[in-house]
């Protein structure tokens, strides 16, 4: 049965029910290195409107999207709307020091600090540890006084309802599952079409309890545009490889009037072990899109199509 956009799913253990897909803000922020375009203040303040309206009830942020750009707009959208709406779960990101790359427990308490008042609020329902792959060991993130310490004192003050940790790479994610301290664990362009290095990830969350979010399930816009229009996967040049395999997954969805974007956010939605799928939207109409992409109907045949066509595992991210 295919996920519509009005379902709600246990995140895990923390007790709260988000829909099917999470709407991502990274692209409001206006990163035109990732994405390929230029996103103007109206247009992100439209879209984060529209998507307190519609029918998805999550929604992911971070402290350093374009130096803290989209939670600016988040925070003015939530001030117009009157607060954040009933049922409605907010995630943010703590983030190193953006000059510095400090990642310490001083830091993860500044950057809690910056993103509630520029959101507006005292509290959020969730807040990752963000990429700390590029700042820190996993030693340094759960000595004494680090990263990991800072958030559960964090939390334990009320601060925030409960603790995650958001990056790309598999065995570091893993190590922190494997803590018993993380409620949910956000893994980026490991769960696609033509990538499933996550999986082992998303066992280990299960057998935990840790909720487990899947990003990135277009692969940086490759899975939704084709690899004409879009030749990179993960922010960086796509691989051979994985262009040929998306050009091939195209043509199947074509021969079936399915489009390849349907495919794509299918694919994440429809596994059980993933509580949502993070999808980043740039302009309202996005919204609606979205929701009509997850109701596609999708015919087993194509399915198992898509699935001889995958690249190798040796030709995944990690």
């Amino acid at each position: 049965m295919v996920a519509g956009p009005h379902d709600r799913r246990p995140l895990g253990r923390t007790g709260l029910e988000v829909s099917p897909v999470c709407i991502g803000t990274s692209p409001l922020a206006s990163m035109p290195e990732h994405y390929g375009y230029e996103v103007g203040e109206q247009r992100a303040e439209a879209t984060i409107s529209a998507a307190l309206r519609g029918p998805f009830n999550f929604i992911d942020t971070s402290n350093n999207y374009g130096d803290g750009a989209a939670e600016r707009y988040i925070g003015n959208m939530l001030a117009a709307a009157g607060g954040l709406p009933p049922g409605f779960v907010l995630a943010t990101k703590v983030d190193a020091d953006p000059d510095t790359g400090d990642f310490s427990g001083a830091r993860v308490r500044r950057s809690a600090e910056e993103s509630l008042e520029r959101l507006g609020l005292d509290r959020v329902q969730l807040m990752y540890l963000h990429d700390p792959e590029f700042y820190l060991s996993f030693a340094e993130a759960m000595a004494p006084g680090g990263a990991v310490e800072a958030l559960v004192q964090l939390r334990d003050q009320g601060v925030l309802g409960h603790l995650g940790v958001a990056g790309g790479q598999v065995q570091l994610l893993r190590d922190f599952v494997a803590t018993g301290l993380i409620d949910v664990v956000l893994c980026h362009n490991r769960f696609t079409l033509v990538d499933r290095s996550a999986e082992p990830l998303m066992d280990d969350a299960g057998r935990h309890g840790v909720a487990f979010v899947n990003a990135a399930p277009y692969g940086g816009g490759i899975l939704a545009q084709g690899p004409d229009a879009q030749p990179r996967y993960a922010y960086e040049p796509a691989s051979e490889e994985i262009r040929g395999a998306v050009r091939a997954m195209l043509l199947a969805c074509a021969a079936h009037d399915v489009p390849l974007a349907a495919a794509a956010l299918q694919f994440s939605v429809r596994e059980p072990r993933i509580a949502s799928t993070v999808v980043g939207v740039s302009e309202p109409s996005r919204i609606d899109e979205t929701a009509t992409l997850m109701t596609q109907q999708i015919p087993g045949e194509l399915w198992a199509e898509l699935d001889q066509l995958a690249v190798a595992p040796g030709h995944w991210r990690n």
